[in-house]
Protein backbone atom coordinates (compact mmCIF):
# COMPACT_ATOMS: atom_id res chain seq x y z
CA UNK A 1 0.00 0.00 0.00
CA UNK A 2 1.46 3.50 -1.34
CA UNK A 3 1.68 6.08 1.14
CA UNK A 4 -1.45 8.33 -0.49
CA UNK A 5 -3.32 4.75 -0.28
CA UNK A 6 -2.80 4.81 3.74
CA UNK A 7 -3.51 8.72 4.20
CA UNK A 8 -7.01 8.23 2.17
CA UNK A 9 -7.61 5.23 3.97
CA UNK A 10 -6.95 6.94 7.53
CA UNK A 11 -9.11 9.60 6.58
CA UNK A 12 -12.18 7.72 5.42
CA UNK A 13 -11.62 5.75 8.83
CA UNK A 14 -11.63 8.97 10.38
CA UNK A 15 -14.33 10.33 8.83
CA UNK A 16 -16.59 6.89 9.56
CA UNK A 17 -15.74 7.52 12.51
CA UNK A 18 -16.69 11.38 13.65
CA UNK A 19 -19.52 12.10 11.61
CA UNK A 20 -23.05 10.87 10.12
CA UNK A 21 -23.11 10.74 6.44
CA UNK A 22 -24.60 12.67 4.36
CA UNK A 23 -22.99 15.96 5.99
CA UNK A 24 -21.51 19.04 5.36
CA UNK A 25 -17.32 18.73 4.58
CA UNK A 26 -14.80 21.93 4.90
CA UNK A 27 -12.69 21.71 2.06
CA UNK A 28 -9.07 23.62 2.53
CA UNK A 29 -6.55 23.82 -0.14
CA UNK A 30 -3.62 26.66 -1.57
CA UNK A 31 -3.31 27.10 -5.00
CA UNK A 32 -1.00 29.81 -6.71
CA UNK A 33 -2.67 32.63 -8.17
CA UNK A 34 -1.45 33.03 -11.51
CA UNK A 35 -2.44 29.72 -12.86
CA UNK A 36 -6.27 29.11 -13.60
CA UNK A 37 -6.07 26.25 -10.52
CA UNK A 38 -9.24 28.47 -8.96
CA UNK A 39 -11.35 27.76 -12.43
CA UNK A 40 -10.77 24.10 -11.84
CA UNK A 41 -11.37 23.70 -8.71
CA UNK A 42 -14.69 25.71 -9.33
CA UNK A 43 -14.96 23.35 -12.09
CA UNK A 44 -14.70 20.10 -9.89
CA UNK A 45 -17.52 21.50 -7.05
CA UNK A 46 -19.98 23.02 -9.87
CA UNK A 47 -22.65 19.88 -9.29
CA UNK A 48 -22.37 20.56 -5.44
CA UNK A 49 -24.42 21.93 -2.55
CA UNK A 50 -21.19 24.25 -1.68
CA UNK A 51 -19.88 27.53 -0.76
CA UNK A 52 -16.66 28.61 -1.89
CA UNK A 53 -14.72 31.33 0.25
CA UNK A 54 -10.99 33.00 -1.24
CA UNK A 55 -8.42 34.64 -0.02
CA UNK A 56 -5.24 35.84 -1.45
CA UNK A 57 -2.04 35.98 0.19
CA UNK A 58 -0.57 39.11 0.98
CA UNK A 59 1.39 39.26 -2.08
CA UNK A 60 -1.22 37.83 -4.20
CA UNK A 61 1.61 34.56 -5.04
CA UNK A 62 -1.19 32.32 -3.23
CA UNK A 63 -4.88 31.84 -2.69
CA UNK A 64 -6.49 29.69 0.14
CA UNK A 65 -9.57 28.19 -0.58
CA UNK A 66 -12.27 27.36 1.70
CA UNK A 67 -15.09 25.61 0.15
CA UNK A 68 -18.15 23.90 2.48
CA UNK A 69 -19.72 21.00 0.60
CA UNK A 70 -23.05 18.74 1.28
CA UNK A 71 -21.16 15.15 0.65
CA UNK A 72 -22.40 12.09 0.53
CA UNK A 73 -20.13 10.06 1.70
CA UNK A 74 -16.28 9.52 2.89
CA UNK A 75 -15.81 8.04 -0.11
CA UNK A 76 -16.52 11.50 -2.28
CA UNK A 77 -14.72 13.15 0.05
CA UNK A 78 -12.04 11.16 -0.82
CA UNK A 79 -12.81 11.08 -4.43
CA UNK A 80 -12.39 14.92 -5.15
CA UNK A 81 -9.18 14.98 -2.64
CA UNK A 82 -8.00 12.89 -5.80
CA UNK A 83 -9.71 14.79 -8.15
CA UNK A 84 -8.62 17.92 -7.31
CA UNK A 85 -4.96 16.47 -6.80
CA UNK A 86 -5.00 15.09 -10.20
CA UNK A 87 -5.97 17.87 -12.35
CA UNK A 88 -3.42 20.76 -10.14
CA UNK A 89 -0.29 18.45 -9.16
CA UNK A 90 0.98 21.34 -6.67
CA UNK A 91 -2.06 21.48 -4.57
CA UNK A 92 -1.68 21.65 -1.21
CA UNK A 93 -4.82 20.24 0.39
CA UNK A 94 -5.75 20.89 4.06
Amino acid sequence: MSKSEEFYEKLNNQLESTNTWPNFYLFKFIIKSESNNLETIKVIFKNLDSEINTKSSKNNKYCSISIKAFMKSPIDIINIYKDVGVKIPDVISL
